[in-house]
């Protein structure tokens, strides 16, 4: 059986996995990612591919696909700028593979979790899929007629960062008004902290598991309060949710997807966090008395989609 291997880089761990054709994660291992030093970065990388020591007789690892969280050039061999792991210009690609002495590919990491989702999670099946990824901010990868959207240069689907308030929040890429400054895990912390701070009574349960500080208040407590029935964390819940969806009607009126796949930490909240979504997407998409409109689902792979995503795109 030909398998692949698809690594997933991100700030703390570099997580790795050996997956067969349909997608099974078979075998998996972590190590911590170097700061800073991409040599030391491409050896951590080589030693995690060789942990894994797939040697089974009738199976044959032929690729390795490496998933990193920022923009790779479009032939998929040089990280671009990946703020998070101090690399700019990296030719990544090239060291990696004078290591494993195995082809390899460098992908965006949200780009393979997208594949991963619309070949073996939530989007399989449809040929046309959006992922979204709420946590810290909001990421994205598109699958348009079976194929990944990478761009002209390689830096497509950056879903976070089209505005969606004229002059709004400052980002941190520089620009006011990003979609991820209201629709992610960062601007739910915001609106609840917010919440305490002008309403103290309605946010009685959300500052009591905050220890009465309110600037201490994080996505878990939101999301604790909320699973609870607490009206002030529910409340933030639908503020944020109501982002989401504005900004998923947008973009179904630009790509027009036959699914929206939702996944982060935020989407934890399940629909706490999508009736608010789905409701405002319908309220909000253009065309909706005619038109077919997407479905919402929940990413189904976690943590495995990066990994598995990563490995399968090593051989397209």
């Amino acid at each position: 059986m030909r398998l692949t291997i698809g690594v997933d880089i991100g700030g703390t761990k570099i997580a790795a996995g050996v997956v067969d054709p349909q997608g099974r994660l078979l075998r998996r291992t972590t190590h911590a990612t170097p700061a800073d030093d991409p040599v030391a970065l491409a050896d951590a990388v080589a030693r995690t591919v060789d942990e894994l020591g797939w040697e089974r007789p009738d199976d044959e690892v032929v690729a390795i696909g490496v998933g990193v969280a920022g923009f790779v050039d479009e032939d998929r061999s040089t990280v671009v700028v990946a703020p998070n792991l101090g690399l700019r210009d990296e030719p990544l690609k090239e060291r990696v593979q004078q290591r494993v002495d195995l082809p390899v590919v460098i992908e965006n990491d949200a780009n393979a979790a997208a594949w991963a989702e619309a070949r073996f999670g939530a989007g399989r099946g449809s040929d046309h899929v959006v992922c979204v990824t709420l946590g810290t901010g909001v990421g994205g990868g598109l699958v348009l007629n079976g194929e990944v959207y990478r761009g002209r240069h390689g830096v497509a689907s950056e879903v976070g960062h089209y505005r969606v308030v004229p002059y709004g929040r400052r980002c941190g890429c520089g620009n006011h008004g990003c979609w991820e400054q209201y629709a992610s895990g960062r601007a739910l912390e915001a609106e609840a902290q917010d919440l305490a701070k002008a309403n103290p009574a309605r946010a009685e349960r959300l500052l009591k598991l905050a220890n009465n500080d309110a600037s201490a208040i994080a996505g878990q407590e939101v999301t604790q309060a909320a699973f609870e029935g607490d009206e002030g964390a529910l409340a933030c819940f639908r503020v944020v949710g109501a982002w989401v969806g504005v900004g998923l009607a947008d973009l179904a009126a630009i790509l027009d997807p036959e699914c929206f796949v939702i996944g982060g930490g935020v989407s934890d909240a399940g629909d706490v966090l999508l009736e608010p979504a789905r409701h405002a997407f319908q309220q909000n998409v253009t065309g909706r008395a005619v038109r077919r409109i997407a479905e919402v689902r929940v990413a189904e792979l976690g943590s495995e989609a990066g990994i598995v995503g990563a490995a399968d795109l090593s051989c397209r």
